[in-house]
């Protein structure tokens, strides 16, 4: 019997795109997606998500490429603008979730600590959450195991009790490898179908 569930918020909950930054800044589509892919790299932003801070991300990145100084301390010093919408069909998702009253309802996210406030203050909806656990803050981030046991741990949850779910696979995986069940997210409409399946947020 699930009565725990837990979001993942970027590209989940939220809209968060560095394109949507980057196309102000870029008037050649390729140049902006090599500039993206190479330099300011998933693999780069995720140190970030783990605790290093923002000015020491980017004075490394400006460091080892120089030439690219103004849009590399554009990432985080216009960082605001990466931030799209709410996922509206995912947020009313969790809206029918938290008023069933049947869930305790948590977010295990992998984002700055630094950054993380801006979200709290443009989207209501993170209010909602029984608790949530950031990665920066921890100095930790998904996919390692330890840091989901910080969740479980923190608030009592029984992994074999909780769902889980996230847009990233490798994230998924892990989860599955504590025994927690998840589901690899990739729209709302999808998400819907395979909670009514599990017996989850099912019509009246």
């Amino acid at each position: 019997m699930i009565n725990t569930i837990i979001f993942d918020l970027g590209a989940v909950l939220i809209d968060w795109n560095p394109h949507y930054l980057y196309r102000n800044l870029f008037a050649d589509e390729q140049e902006m997606t090599d500039f993206l892919g190479n330099i300011t790299t998933s693999d780069w932003n995720e140190e970030q998500d783990a605790g290093r801070s923002l000015q020491e991300g980017t004075d490394l990145l400006v460091a080892q490429h120089p030439q690219h100084e103004a849009n590399i301390r554009a990432f985080y010093g216009r960082w605001d603008e990466m931030l799209g919408d709410a996922i509206e069909g995912t947020v009313e998702i969790f809206k029918q979730l938290k008023d069933s009253g049947k869930y305790k309802i948590y977010a295990l996210t992998n984002w700055s600590a630094e950054t993380f406030p801006v979200a709290l203050e443009r989207y209501d909806f993170l209010n909602w959450f029984d608790g949530i656990v950031v990665s920066g803050m921890e100095k930790m981030r998904k996919p390692t195991p330890a840091f989901y046991k910080i969740l479980l741990n923190r608030y009592h949850i029984s992994p074999k009790k909780a769902l889980f779910m996230d847009d990233n696979l490798r994230n998924v995986l892990a989860a599955e490898k504590l025994g927690i069940k998840s589901i690899h997210f990739t729209s709302p409409e999808k998400l819907k179908r395979e909670l009514e399946i599990l017996g989850i947020n099912r019509p009246q």
